[in-house]
């Protein structure tokens, strides 16, 4: 198949695009680093030309945070908007929206709202789609990943409250078998969340990322809510990571049913392991 890639360069684009090629899939990648600047792909007409003999798109823009002229309404709605409306108008049927975790009538973040923008749009046209909504993903490359096993290695770990928000990581190698096993699907038309196979706390997570890194249990700095968002306040402008909407979102929580991508994969997600936060294969 020849697959137009939006977000080639990040870090699901990346695996992905090393996936479709290893399967024998022609790769056309779509981001910053190949010259698309997607701030000013706002309308069908400027996606029509990149889709002559495309037979399926993935898109896989994201931001965690705003920063300089990277926002969420352009990225993560208008443009995929337009692109999956140049689909339709080009015939390209097979469209997959990578989304995110919380991304539902529950949405209350500028991130979620944005996503869940772009995915009910697609999810309107007549077109055999794929809504795939992953958890906090982890394993090599990921800028949250790293903060976190950086994070992990204080001798000292920060966490929010009590550290008991409720996670369900999941490996990167699991979304991109998730996506890979939607390009060939003949049951389109699903919104999938991809999570992992374990609900662990926060401060939990952390732990596991310590041991992964060879080093013992470390005591849990339980930082308040608000002094946090103060923090994150300060912090944004450094790292655009550090802002006070994700510390919100954190806050919350999120986890879903494993049990509909247990079916669709026809195995469950990976376990945690030590050795899977510094590879890009669950094998």
């Amino acid at each position: 198949m020849k697959v137009l890639l939006t977000g080639a360069s990040g870090f699901i684009g990346r695996h992905l695009a090393a996936a479709l090629m290893a399967a024998g899939h022609s790769v056309i990648p779509a981001s910053r680093a190949n010259g698309v600047d997607f701030g000013r792909m706002l309308a069908p007409r400027d996606w029509l030309p990149r889709l002559a003999g495309v037979d399926a798109v993935i898109n896989c823009v994201g931001i965690i945070g705003e920063s300089g002229g990277q926002r969420f309404e352009p990225l993560h709605h208008l443009a995929p908007a337009a692109l999956f409306r140049a689909c339709a108008e080009a015939g390209v049927r097979r469209v997959l929206q990578i989304s995110a975790l919380g991304a539902d009538e529950s949405a209350f973040s500028a991130f979620h709202l944005s996503k869940r923008a772009a995915d009910d749009t697609l999810r309107g046209l007549d077109l055999d789609w794929f809504v795939l909504r992953p958890s906090l993903i982890y394993g090599p490359g990921g800028k949250s990943a790293g903060l976190f096993m950086r994070l992990a290695r204080l001798p000292l770990i920060p966490v929010l409250g009590d550290g008991q928000q409720m996670i369900q990581p999941v490996h990167i190698s699991d979304v991109v078998a998730t996506a890979m096993q939607c390009l060939a699907s003949p049951q389109p038309r699903q919104t999938l969340d991809i999570v992992g196979a374990e609900t662990i706390g926060f401060g939990e997570w952390l732990q596991s990322m310590r041991r992964a890194q060879a080093l013992p249990r470390a005591p849990l700095f339980h930082l308040p809510f608000r002094l946090a968002l103060l923090a994150a306040h300060a912090g944004r402008h450094f790292n655009p990571l550090l802002q006070p909407e994700n510390l919100r979102m954190l806050q919350t929580g999120y986890w879903a049913d494993p049990g509909p991508l247990i079916r669709f994969l026809g195995r469950p997600p990976l376990k945690i392991e030590a050795g899977l936060f510094f590879t890009d294969s669950g094998k």
